[in-house]
């Protein structure tokens, strides 16, 4: 790809004596919205934390915006440019709507502002001295999404962002990933469910244990149905 602004080569990754990704190799483009697709236990999540450097143990490559990565701590991952918005969403519930929000360091120019974040997501501005805990399912996913906008990340890694979300809300969430797109974020997406991955992604890539086996760009993806069904099991 000639503008990769991602590329993993022979990425492996480990927890403790578990080896769990076995060559992962895959890229996205700088301005690309990709999914990684598969059955559970298939590597996806692991894939998404060997990037951030939040794994046991990983070797390979990893390259972003030109520079090898795949040493560095997470903390200097994130000054480089990447975001992880994890599948537990992680807020904290003691802490209100706004809080949370101002909480994480912008590490990088070109964040988003809060006031841009609540015209983003208007729910969370009508909420925005509300706990935590008081936050529906999926209030609290684009809290967490909103959160990692202020840091000035050009890649987003969203882990599950629909999970256990009512179809109301993940059109929502939809809507919300493509505007960040539009406004030139890199976004890398896991996500089971196939049905909302096939409406916003550019490029789906299959993992299986452990490893990319297939690809299928968004333009293909009604030509490619039955096969894509069979490698997720649908």
């Amino acid at each position: 790809m000639a503008d990769a602004l991602l590329t993993i080569a022979g990425l492996q990754a480990w927890y403790g004596e578990s080896h769990i990704l076995h060559g992962v190799d895959f890229e996205v483009g700088r301005g690309e919205l990709v999914t990684l697709l598969g059955r559970n236990g298939a590597g996806k999540t692991t894939t998404l934390r060997s990037i951030m450097g939040i794994v046991g143990r990983r070797s390979g490559s990893i390259r972003f915006d030109g520079a090898e990565i795949v040493a560095r701590t997470s903390d200097a991952v994130a000054r480089a440019g990447i975001a992880y918005c994890p599948e537990e969403r992680g807020i904290f519930s003691s802490l209100s709507v706004e809080e949370n929000l101002l909480l994480p360091p912008v590490v990088r120019p070109g964040g988003m502002s809060v006031g841009e974040i609540f015209e983003l997501f208007p729910n969370l501005k009508e909420r925005r001295r509300s706990q935590g805990t008081k936050l529906s399912g999926g209030e609290q996913q684009m809290l967490a999404i909103g959160r990692i906008l202020r840091t000035g990340a050009t890649l987003l890694l969203l882990d599950e962002p629909t999970e256990g979300l009512a179809p109301v809300i993940v059109q929502r969430i939809g809507e919300a990933i493509r505007a960040l797109k539009s406004r030139g974020f890199t976004i890398l997406l896991v996500e089971q469910n196939f049905h909302f991955a096939a409406t916003v992604a550019d490029r789906h890539y299959v993992v299986e244990d452990g490893r990319v086996v297939d690809m299928v760009r968004g333009s293909d993806v009604q030509a490619n149905l039955g096969k894509l069904q069979t490698y997720l099991g649908l």
